[in-house]
């Protein structure tokens, strides 16, 4: 269905860059994000919403903001959130959204859940909402990273009406910028590249004049990989029409235009010229909350072109046939590589080899056999394309060709038409101490070429941390427990502690009971956001049945 709703246009942006909490780390930027991304909404001649901003709310007034802002809503209202700041989870894997007030220990009443979003979502009347989330749920905070562990965010908060854009996907960072250490603030990747992409009208890929939730999209998916982010944006939808959140230039140079023109015609009308020719009417600004219908395109055929060389004027010449197939980027991948504990908490540089794709040598990423030729597709004209969409939106390419453009009669013998040959290839990679198990390292460009040498896409390295046999993982301390016997207890002992650097003789002073714990500070795993290590934490277990079988076994 076609179209977007006529009703009131709201925005809520949610910034929180101060946290009470030492464990979350302070933003810089979510409230130049919040002031930037106000200032585009709010535009009359680009948003058009009505904006809300809360900086750095504590969590009581964070859930209010959210349940006044979507209570009391019509079915044709358009409501965006935002909501830049720490995303956090409880023990189950279920996410949070830090607040100013929030301890990661209490998310459930200190911090905003994403059940109570879905929920106060769940009772909107209003058929269409947009979420956008510049939060990571990756596992690690490096410098500048924003999140926790890993997430369902389209189980959270997906559901019919909506759209949700987030920063990055499971496992990867919401970067806040590159000079982490300048004073100034400056805006996360992700939601500078949302404000550039309405401000600018560079998200709207089809210059009708409007930008689209796909396309605002697309275009910050592309804009983070050409500048080189580490980050993937994700976005799920569920929408019974094209949603349109903003209008460009060129959208206001067409209504502009068409008020000149219909008041010329006035002015010729009353004047006396083409007496008895209706006055056109003028055409108003639709604004952004109103469709804006593009003018059917006119194919110019073989009479058209003859009859404009009949009457002297040149007409465009007809686009020329590729000549090869259209290049196009190829697919991520990503490789699962098992460490032991010692390596992840330490940090390695690790050889591994990989299967993947590069450019045929015989072709040169053409497909065809030396010296035969290559047709344009018969079906899409050589475009690659056929008109038809995604349920998102998205145009999918030519059936017929698969998007390369061109019918190859005969094709290369070494690949196969492919223009792509498997190659396995040895890589040598820094796995950075302190990371975690799921916890993906991007290698951008090194994954398989795209079809037609097309540049590569990137490589994935899911770390899978292998356990220890007697060292236990959490955060980036170790636990390790160890029994006594009553009279080791009481007259204090040695004993023999594993630890990540070989084994230690740790003194146990004379009186402990069960339940103590020494501490070995500076003996876990490196932080991954670097500054040292965490601790290991030894549990002493005095269990007067263990001591007996201890003193039995004896």
């Amino acid at each position: 269905m076609s179209g977007f709703p006529t009703g009131r246009r709201d925005a809520l942006l949610i910034a929180t860059g101060t946290y009470e909490n030492p464990a979350l780390k302070p933003l810089r930027s979510p409230r130049q994000d919040c002031e930037g991304l106000a200032a585009v909404l709010g535009d009359p001649a680009i948003g058009g919403f009505a904006v809300q901003q809360l900086v750095d709310g504590a969590s009581y007034e964070v859930k209010r903001a959210l349940e006044q802002f979507f209570r009391n809503r019509g079915r044709d209202d358009l409501l965006l959130l935002h909501l830049s700041c720490h995303g956090i989870k409880d023990d189950e894997g279920h996410l949070s959204f830090a607040a100013r007030d929030t301890d990661k220990d209490l998310p459930a009443s200190t911090a905003v859940p994403a059940a109570f979003l879905h929920d106060q979502m769940a009772r909107c009347r209003a058929r269409t909402i947009v979420v956008l989330l510049d939060c990571c749920y990756s596992g690690a905070f490096l410098p500048g990273a924003k999140g926790d562990d890993y997430v369902q965010v389209r189980e959270e908060l997906a559901g019919h009406g909506r759209a949700v854009l987030t920063a990055t996907n499971r496992t990867e960072y919401a970067w806040e910028g590159d000079h982490l250490e300048a004073a100034a603030p400056q805006p996360s990747r992700f939601t500078g590249a949302l404000i550039e992409g309405l401000r600018s009208g560079d998200a709207d890929a089809d210059r009708d004049g409007r930008i689209t939730v796909t396309e605002l999209y697309e275009y910050v998916f592309e804009h983070l990989h050409h500048t080189g982010a580490r980050q993937r944006p994700q976005m799920w939808a569920d929408l019974e029409y094209r949603v349109t959140l903003a209008r460009t230039a060129t959208a206001r140079r067409t209504s502009t235009a068409e008020a000149a023109s219909a008041a010329v015609g006035a002015s010729a009308a009353g004047a006396g010229f083409a007496a008895g020719t209706p006055t056109p009417t003028p055409t108003p600004d639709p604004g952004p909350g109103a469709p804006v219908e593009d003018p059917p395109a006119q194919a110019q055929g073989l009479f058209g072109r003859l009859k404009d060389a009949f009457n002297g004027v040149e007409s465009e010449p007809p686009s020329a046939p590729p000549r090869s197939r259209r290049p196009r980027r190829g697919q991520d991948s990503v490789l699962r590589v098992e460490l032991p504990l010692t390596e992840t908490a330490l940090g390695i540089l690790k050889e591994v080899e990989v299967d993947t794709a590069r450019v045929c040598d015989r072709c040169q990423g053409e497909g065809a056999a030396a010296g035969t030729p290559v047709y344009p597709c018969d079906r899409c004209g050589g475009t690659g394309g056929f008109g038809e969409v995604s349920p998102l939106g998205a145009p999918l390419p030519c059936s017929a060709c698969n998007g390369d453009a061109v019918r190859v009669p005969s094709p290369c013998e070494a690949c196969g038409g492919e223009g792509r040959v498997c190659v396995r290839r040895t890589l040598t990679i820094k796995v950075p101490g302190g990371v975690d198990h799921g916890t993906r390292i991007q290698l951008a460009g090194e994954g398989e070429v795209g079809p037609g040498g097309g540049p590569p896409g990137d490589l994935y390295l899911e770390i899978v941390e292998l356990p220890h046999p007697e060292l236990e993982r959490r955060g980036d301390d170790l636990h390790l427990t160890r029994r006594l016997t009553r009279s080791q207890a009481r007259r204090g002992c040695t004993i023999p502690v594993p630890t990540l650097d070989g084994a230690k003789s740790v003194r146990v002073p004379a009186g402990m009971r069960s339940g103590q714990t020494l501490r070995l500070a500076g003996h876990g795993t490196m932080h991954l956001r670097g500054g040292g290590r965490g601790d290991l934490l030894v549990h002493l277990d005095t269990d007067d049945n263990a001591n007996a079988r201890s003193e039995a076994g004896r």
